[in-house]
Parts: structure tokens; sequence; C-alpha cells
């Protein structure tokens, strides 16, 4: 994988006399990975994922995408570089229809009529939402609104896309079509960054965590790999599924962390062995 993000040693403060934010971030983004970034409230997640967006700007540091530092990226190109999904859809819908909405950033990328038309369409059926191009998008559901975001996104074709909670407020259908999707565009080729407080969605989904507590990066791992942090974790407001914490309580090896697929049967199949050792 080629390096898609350099972060480096990055401050942060929304003014010039206000409090650091950010206290020195070094990270890097692997084009393809799945990094679900977690923590409290007030962690610093949220700005970081802004400032890699370029809705922000380090104040001291730089970010690179693909070699570039954000600050000598012109604001269109960026956002052709990373797309940004805001918690509340409603914060970034503003046009009239649905596909005006898609629209927007390939038009403002310069695109022919034709270019733009052909993003349109391939980013409302991604979504499965091309039937509704036509409808005024504030009378959809959060669910769908949610998915009009991410088609906005989509349409700019960008490297890396970053989602602020993309579950909130949905109900279980809904989650399960969110993340199968965010899952759809990864596999596609797009590198994935999700802001979360649901720990089972990073377990089934992410294949990188990260924790940020106080403006700083805790740990930084696979889910399997934070988890284990348990004391920490605790600290930060921050709890592991529940299946994780049963392998926790348990000392079992081999422990799932999901519970998806057969994580029941290494279960059954621990407590069958101590029952016979007893």
């Amino acid at each position: 994988m080629s390096r898609l993000v350099d972060i480096e040693n990055v401050h942060f403060s929304y003014s010039e006399d206000g409090p650091e934010i950010l206290h020195g971030l070094n990270m890097t983004i692997d084009e393809g990975e799945y990094i679900a970034m977690i923590g409290q409230n007030g962690s610093g997640k949220t700005t970081l994922s802004k400032l890699i967006g370029g809705l922000n700007i380090p104040t001291s540091g730089d970010i690179r995408i693909l070699g570039r530092s954000v600050k000598e990226i012109p604001v269109v190109e960026r956002a052709a570089l990373v797309g940004y999904c805001y918690q509340n859809p409603d914060h970034q819908i503003f046009l009239n229809t649905v596909e005006e909405e898609i629209a927007y950033g390939p038009k403002n990328l310069g695109l022919s009529d034709d270019e733009v038309e052909e993003r349109v369409v391939r980013s409302l059926e991604a979504v499965g939402l091309l039937k509704y191009r036509k409808e005024e998008p504030y009378f959809a559901g959060k669910g769908e609104r949610q998915k009009i975001a991410v088609a906005s996104v989509l349409a700019m074709e960008p490297k890396l896309i970053v989602l602020d909670e993309p579950t909130t407020g949905l109900d279980w259908r809904d989650s399960c079509n969110m993340m199968s999707l965010i899952n759809t565009i990864r596999d596609s080729g797009h590198t994935i960054m999700i802001i979360t407080h649901n720990m089972r969605l990073v377990a089934e989904h992410a294949k990188r965590a990260v924790v940020m507590s106080g403006g700083e990066i805790q740990i930084d791992g696979t889910p399997k790999e934070v988890f284990r942090h348990e004391d920490f974790l605790s600290k930060s407001f921050v709890k592991p599924p529940q299946i994780t914490q049963f392998w926790q309580r348990v000392g079992a090896p081999g422990e799932p962390w999901t519970v998806s697929g057969d994580a029941v049967r290494p279960v059954r199949e621990h407590f069958e062995k101590s029952n016979k050792k007893e």
C-alpha cells in the first residue's frame, strides 16, 4: 500500500489566544485502510479529521496528502482528495433536489455536463437512491439523507472518505445498511476513516483503531490489540463490545472480537474443554 496521509507534529488551536486542542500528533494513513477514530467527546478526533479534510489548517506542524501540504492545496482540490461526511447530514445538504446536491461538487471541479451526469448517476446508484434524483432531500428519512450526503462525497471521487458518526440516529436496519454501503465503498478502492462511539461497529468493520484522549493519540493498532487495553479504555470512557468484555473476564485464548460469524463456537468449545478437565 502507498502512503496517502502524513501527519507530522500537528498542533491546533481554534484561536490565537485559545487553548491548544491537539498536541503534537504524528500518524500516517495508507491507501486502502479502514480506520476507526475512537475516544470520548472532546478528545480531538473530530478536530483531527477536519484538519485531514482541510476544513481547518494546523496551527503548527503539517499534514500532507499524497506528499503535498494541505496548506498548499486549493480548497476545491482538497475536496477531491478528502471527502468529509458530517454527523448531521442536514449540515451538508442545502440544494433543492437530490441530483442538484450530488452534482454540486463535480460542477465546481469544472467537469463537463456529461461527466457531471455520469458521476451523479454512478453515485446515486452506489447508495441505491437513483430513483429519487428529482426529489427534495429534506423530505427523506434520516437514513436516506445520510446516503445523499455520502453520495455527494462519492461524486467527488476522493481518495479518503471521512464519516463522522455514520450510524448516529439510525435504527438497526438503517445502521446495517449504512455500514454495508461503507464496506462496499472501501472495497471499491476508497480509504475509509470513521469517527464513532459504537465499539461493536469498530470490532466488526474497522481494520485499525486509533484511540484519542486529551488531544493526543494514545493507542493505535488493530481493534483486537486496542481492546486489550481495558484499564486505559475505561479511563477514556470507552467500553469494548460485550463479547470482548466476556472473553477478558474468562481469560480464554483465541478470543473472538465480534458477535458475527462463528463467534459462539469457540465459546462453547472453551467451556467444554474446561468441564472435561474438571
